[in-house]
């Protein structure tokens, strides 16, 4: 064995110890967890999904309510719908961006459409993840009150289930109640430094 190998071969002991000692101390499990993606980058509802893809290849029930996007024809609706529609419910409650509908009492009848049947499906026992796609767009515009959906998620939410919250400018009352928030940085747009629209298979 070199000396280099044998140097990389003991800090990695170390840092295994390390991890294993961390890993000792910690006491709890299991836990559903309430889960923040927002910030102004890209990647926040392409995050969610893919933990919808995870809890489906582990057999775990899920659902998707999705806010806003409503007239648009993602490849991930498209792709659940086709082929997992049994492990994952899909459901979509919003018409369309602010700017598409111009109409503020559709929007908030469409989030609250869009509310009541997130809240059905995080009450039901056998849901183990519901994501709830650009639900803080409608949190933002007061679409929905975020006293009732903080309320909700820490009296109600089942202890066992996991629920993904989306979109940028995450109130800080949803912040202060989450497990895990995780912020998105916008470093460099294709839109914004050249002109480039939205991409099929990589933004819808």
């Amino acid at each position: 064995m070199t000396d280099e190998n044998h140097s990389h071969r003991e800090k990695m002991k170390a840092l295994k110890a390390e991890h294993q000692a961390k890993m000792s101390e910690k006491t709890v499990r299991e836990k559903g967890l309430i889960i923040v993606h927002t910030g102004d980058g890209k990647g926040k509802s392409s995050s969610a999904f893919g933990m919808i893809m995870r809890a489906i290849a582990h057999g775990m029930p899920c659902g998707v309510v999705q806010f806003i996007k409503g007239n648009w024809v993602t490849g991930e609706k498209t792709f659940l719908r086709a082929h997992f529609e049994k492990e994952c419910r899909f459901v979509v409650s919003g018409e369309g961006f602010t700017w598409d509908t111009q109409d503020r009492e559709r929007d908030i009848a469409a989030a609250r459409h869009g509310w009541d049947v997130a809240k059905e499906m995080i009450r039901d026992p056998d849901m183990k993840l519901v994501v709830l796609d650009e639900i803080n767009i409608a949190l933002r515009y007061d679409y929905l009150p975020i006293a009732e959906v903080v309320d909700f998620l820490t009296t109600e939410k089942p202890p066992m289930t996991h629920v993904v919250l989306t979109g940028r400018d995450a109130k800080p009352e949803l912040l202060a109640i989450a497990d895990l928030v995780t912020e998105m940085t916008e470093v460099k747009h294709p839109f914004r430094d050249q002109g480039v629209v939205a991409q099929r298979g990589v933004e819808f």
